[in-house]
């Protein structure tokens, strides 16, 4: 028995590396198209599923209904997954931007104006 679980654990890897090789490029157009501004991008980013809309709203600088939003969209279309929390619902991102060649925008562009002119990252 112990023969036949890692030759199947062997075939299942193997599946899943010929899984994502051959959905690579088609996650990359939709990330590309979908994250298109620096905005986007980073929001994308700290949706780690331990941060709430409203957290990630005051370190952006973007509307928590529009975190909302974007989350909501993205789910839709597989970028993230629904996280169940108390109170509520989170999100998590479901790819790292850098494994697709996207930058993540520096954290010091949203929060420039609360150090008068000082960054944080």
């Amino acid at each position: 028995m112990p023969d036949n679980e890692n030759e199947s654990t062997a075939i299942l890897k193997e599946i899943l590396k010929w899984i994502k090789f051959s959905g690579i490029k088609e996650v990359r157009t939709v990330m590309t198209s979908t994250l298109d501004t620096e905005q986007k991008r980073l929001v994308y980013h700290l949706s780690d599923g331990k941060k709430g809309s409203v957290e990630i709203s005051q370190t952006t600088k973007i509307g928590d209904s529009t975190v909302r939003r974007y989350w909501d969209s993205w789910a839709r279309l597989g970028l993230m997954e629904p996280v169940k929390v108390q109170g509520g619902i989170r999100y998590l991102k479901s790819f790292e931007l850098a494994d697709f060649g996207l930058a993540v925008p520096p954290l010091s562009l949203s929060k420039k104006s609360q150090n008068n002119g000082e960054t944080n990252e």
